[in-house]
């Protein structure tokens, strides 16, 4: 394993790097933060590792561990900064919304339009490390806190957890062809050490209805999707809350910092961590021109529906809210579902044009 030290000269070495990392990681940085611990035993080197290894990482930096985010903020806040586009760092406290009053419910009463609708959250445990600080006895005490957590389900919420390790061939495939499997095969992750002692610790729990899922220890501690066929957002989001607030209430803290939100192993996904979005047909909309600047004004980010960097299938599009930082959860949700209204509405002004 390379010192920081050699990892510190690769990335000054690395010409054609364009990462967050090298960026804002200066030699005056590097030089007060190299020495530096964390109470979790996180240093510099877990940070930075990936993005040295991979030149052409985006942003090249993780946290070592929730406390990573105040020992090693003279980079960390930097790169949030300049990643989430803000110019300081002042993320409101959690806001859900008042179920009772959301002032949305189903965006495609047809069914014309939306094939699903997803919103998922990143949160972690504020007693444990993140993955390169985590020994493998941490890794499956922290799964069985979250397996307890589990047991609080009911209702609709109510379901199995499966463990990777010792999963059997028949469930393996089933997983799969539900696209429930996550798996070890991304490079920068890797260098981060985000699968050390794998796959010990990991799991996915669904409920019974196959609308919400958790990922346990893939990239973050947890993962928490809600999902189902249709536009209907209001029941897709009020079921995440409730996961959220039942796993809260069971006992579980989640890592968060003032000005920062939700504390994530990536510095890309926190604040809200949140990520609502649709499948949806546009495939007229998606034909324009100016439709990525479109999608960019309203705050949306469009992409392929196989994830990011792959094109769309059918003319349809994942549609997600841009932003994560700087906003509650309820105005996260609230902009994705302007934002989806806005494509819509001209879509379908584009398909009457043409007829």
């Amino acid at each position: 394993m390379a010192s920081v030290e050699e990892l510190w000269n690769k990335l000054k070495s690395a010409a054609n790097c364009k990462s967050l990392l090298k960026k804002h990681l200066t030699e005056e940085r590097y030089n007060g933060l190299k020495d530096k611990k964390t109470k979790f035993g996180g240093t510099l080197k877990e940070c930075i590792q990936s993005g040295c290894l991979n030149p052409d990482s985006g942003v090249g930096i993780y946290a070592c561990d929730p406390e990573g985010y105040t020992v090693f903020s003279d980079v960390l806040d930097e790169v949030i900064k300049d990643y989430h586009k803000v110019d300081k760092l002042d993320h409101p406290e959690p806001d859900m919304g008042d179920f009772d009053n959301l002032g949305f419910g189903d965006l495609d009463p047809s069914g014309d339009y939306i094939v699903s609708t997803r919103v998922r959250v990143g949160r972690s445990h504020d007693s444990y490390g993140f993955p390169p600080v985590l020994s493998k006895d941490q890794c499956l005490k922290m799964e069985e806190d979250t397996k307890a957590a589990f047991e609080k389900f009911s209702g609709e919420l109510a379901g199995q957890y499966y463990p990777l390790d010792g999963m059997t061939k028949e469930v393996q495939t089933q997983l799969t062809a539900d696209h429930f499997l996550f798996k070890d095969d991304d490079r920068f992750l890797r260098d981060a050490q985000g699968y050390k002692n794998w796959p010990a610790g990991r799991g996915i729990f669904f409920n019974n209805d196959k609308t919400f899922l958790v990922w346990v220890n893939e990239e973050d501690h947890l993962r928490l999707i809600s999902m189902q066929k249709g536009g209907d957002l209001a029941a897709v989001y009020k079921r995440l809350c409730t996961a959220i607030k039942t796993m809260e209430g069971s006992g579980l803290s989640f890592a968060k910092r003032q000005g920062l939100g939700y504390l994530t192993f990536c510095p890309s996904n926190l604040g809200t961590a949140l990520r609502a979005s649709v499948h949806m047909k546009i495939p007229n909309l998606a034909a324009q021109p100016d439709f990525k600047e479109f999608c960019e004004g309203l705050n949306i980010q469009p992409r392929g529906i196989h994830g990011e960097h792959t094109e769309s299938v059918g003319g349809v599009y994942d549609l997600s809210n841009k932003r994560r930082l700087g906003l509650t959860e309820f105005e996260a949700v609230q902009e994705m579902r302007r934002g989806v209204e806005a494509c819509l509405a001209r879509e379908k002004e584009l398909a009457a044009a043409k007829k």
